[in-house]
């Protein structure tokens, strides 16, 4: 099984919603790092579980979405609560769908919010 991975920074602004959560109550905002782990058990003619600039270039368009926002206003968490857990799914399916036309068995985007709290969610073809 072949990996390939990325990884990139950006900041967005967020509050929780639904319970006493203290200072996650009021916006504030995180430096996230998402890391990106595709998988697959075959190669294109290029040698390429997939195009390296091609996933970044989706990747950056999809966190330029995000990148400065506060996320409660996205429409992407409309009636959700924007935790660290709904943002990995979100971000994990808008990728997966945008290389639905690739050899890609899996893919698992782990998003951090801080040096210790991380969450993930993976998508298996």
């Amino acid at each position: 099984m072949f990996a390939l991975a990325l990884r990139r920074s950006f900041s967005a602004r967020h509050f929780l919603v639904g319970g006493d959560w203290g200072a996650e109550n009021e916006l504030h905002s995180h430096d996230y790092r998402l890391e990106l782990e595709l998988t697959g058990d075959r190669l294109d003619q290029h040698g390429f579980l997939v195009d390296l600039v091609e996933l970044e270039r989706q990747v950056d368009r999809l966190l330029s979405e995000y990148d400065g926002q506060t996320l409660n206003d996205s429409p992407a968490f409309s009636g959700l609560n924007p935790s660290l857990e709904h943002f990995s799914r979100i971000l994990c399916h808008s990728l997966d769908a945008a290389l639905s036309n690739s050899g890609v068995k899996s893919l698992t985007v782990r998003l951090w919010e801080d040096e210790v709290a991380w969450a993930s969610f993976t998508v298996q073809r």
